[in-house]
């Protein structure tokens, strides 16, 4: 028997033991079920239900009744849900009454001021809106408002005011390391605070010998213009920088620079400094006493500023001299008792000197005329004026530099110009030539105090000299070495 053959034998031969494995086991149901049969040639017989049977289909007709009726009946309910109108009703809530806003209080403002070329207090004052008698209280409220009286450009104020504009108080800084705050008061007062300014200052220290000009010197010596400008102010009493400067001229200075937060914030101040000019030498060295006054003060202390100055004004030229001359508006030969500096109209003038106010107002032929009492021997006088500074009258105690007034053309005058004049023991002299009372020099405890505090700087001055020397005498020998060679 070939392979074929037998694997169709034993399939058929497997089959045939199912089968009977499966009518032994349901032999119930091929007993009752056996003669059905989807054969067109199959045997019929009658189909006999049993209860079972009945129940079952019964149970299925019901089940499908149902689902029938079921279905468009809640159908029905559910679409009538969908449509059915919805009302609604707004009703009126009772709330309780919004917090009334309270209108926050307005509070006064501090406005920076920054003062201009050439301008006084009194003018800023003026230019805020604030008059005679607001300054006035600034100026009497402490020791320190003196720096008041010598602001330079640059230098910054701030005003306090109320929303309506009133002035309610005043900052400033005297130097650069401590601020001033002044605030009104209910009595109308000013109380001052004083605050330390958080700033660190480094001291440098410069050496220079004049070629040309003293800008180009301190250039090169490594100062700033503003601090070649604090040298020439120290030394404008004794050196005319103008006249007097001459090749060969060498300086040293010790002074100081301004940091806050690591960053350069300005020029500083001076501390002590030598200037040999046409052979003389000058020193100066800063001292602040206890009143807080800040003075410079020669190495044996006497003070670097004069009594009066020969010159209270910038003026374009010398217009009249002191002495016997036509009077130009009289018409007759008379005694000129002062000098004339022509100038142009408004330009400040200036106080001569420390003193007070004995005359203010106007007098017959000086027009606009201020008289100042600056030591019981000399008295300086001021005509022609176009007008005063605020705050200033008879009385007033005014410091050497102060604006007093402005250039003018009143009374007799044919010309813009001021007319100067000093008086020793009420006789007019000439201000060219008349020797000025010498400032006396520091005595008792200041001088004390002076040379305790003046003594680095000395030793410093000193140091810095003896270096330069060495490196002259050093340069000096390598340059007669190479011309030997």
């Amino acid at each position: 028997m070939d392979r074929h053959l037998r694997r169709v034998t034993a399939h058929a031969v497997r089959r045939q033991a199912i089968r009977r494995k499966t009518r032994q086991c349901h032999s119930h149901f091929y007993s009752r079920c056996a003669h059905w049969s989807f054969h067109a040639d199959a045997p019929s017989s009658k189909f006999r239900w049993a209860r079972e049977g009945w129940i079952l289909g019964g149970g299925a007709c019901l089940l499908v009744l149902l689902t029938l009726l079921g279905i468009p009946a809640w159908a029905s309910i559910i679409h009538h849900d969908a449509v059915q109108s919805v009302t609604r009703e707004t009703l009126a809530l009772q709330l309780p009454p919004a917090p009334k806003e309270t209108a926050q209080p307005a509070v006064a403002s501090w406005k920076t001021v920054e003062v201009q070329p050439g301008e006084t207090l009194s003018e800023i004052f003026q230019s805020q809106g604030f008059g005679g008698t607001d300054l006035a209280s600034v100026m009497a409220s402490g020791k320190d408002t003196g720096a008041l009286k010598t602001l330079h450009p640059g230098d910054q104020v701030a005003f306090l005011t109320d929303p309506q504009g009133h002035f309610k108080g005043f900052r400033y800084s005297p130097d650069s390391a401590t601020q001033v705050t002044l605030t009104s008061q209910q009595n109308g007062s000013l109380k001052a605070q004083v605050s330390a300014l958080p700033v660190e200052r480094r001291v440098h220290f410069a050496h220079g010998e004049v070629e040309g000009s003293l800008f180009a010197a301190g250039e090169k010596a490594g100062l700033s213009e503003i601090m070649v400008l604090k040298l020439a102010d120290v030394f404008k009493y004794d050196i005319d920088f103008i006249k007097d400067l001459k090749k060969g001229d060498r300086f040293t200075v010790v002074y100081d620079d301004i940091y806050r937060d690591g960053k350069y914030s300005g020029a500083g101040n001076i501390l002590a400094a030598e200037f040999f000019n046409n052979g003389h030498r000058y020193t100066a060295y800063r001292f602040k006493q206890g009143d807080g006054s800040i003075a410079y003060y020669s190495q044996d202390g006497r003070p670097l500023r004069k009594g009066l100055l020969r010159t209270p004004v910038s003026f374009t030229r010398l217009s009249s001299t002191f002495g016997m001359r036509k009077d130009p508006v009289l018409g007759y030969t008379r005694l000129h008792k002062g000098v004339d500096y022509a100038a142009p109209i408004g330009t400040p003038v200036h106080a001569a000197g420390d003193g007070t106010i004995v005359r203010r107002g106007w007098v017959h032929g000086y027009g606009n005329f201020i008289a100042i009492k600056n030591t019981p021997e000399y008295t300086t006088a001021y005509g022609h004026m176009s007008r005063f500074a605020s705050g200033l009258r008879v009385g007033s105690r005014v410091t050497q530099g102060e604006v007093i007034g402005y250039v003018g053309q009143t009374g007799f005058a044919t010309g813009p110009h001021l007319h100067y004049e000093v008086r020793v023991d009420g006789r007019p002299e000439n201000p060219l030539t008349v020797t000025m009372p010498q400032p006396q020099p520091l005595s008792g405890k200041l001088m004390v105090a002076f040379k305790a505090q003046s003594a680095p700087m000395v030793a410093r001055i000193q140091m810095i000299d003896n270096a330069t020397q060495r490196l002259a005498r050093a340069d000096s020998g390598r340059a007669t070495t190479v011309a030997a060679d």
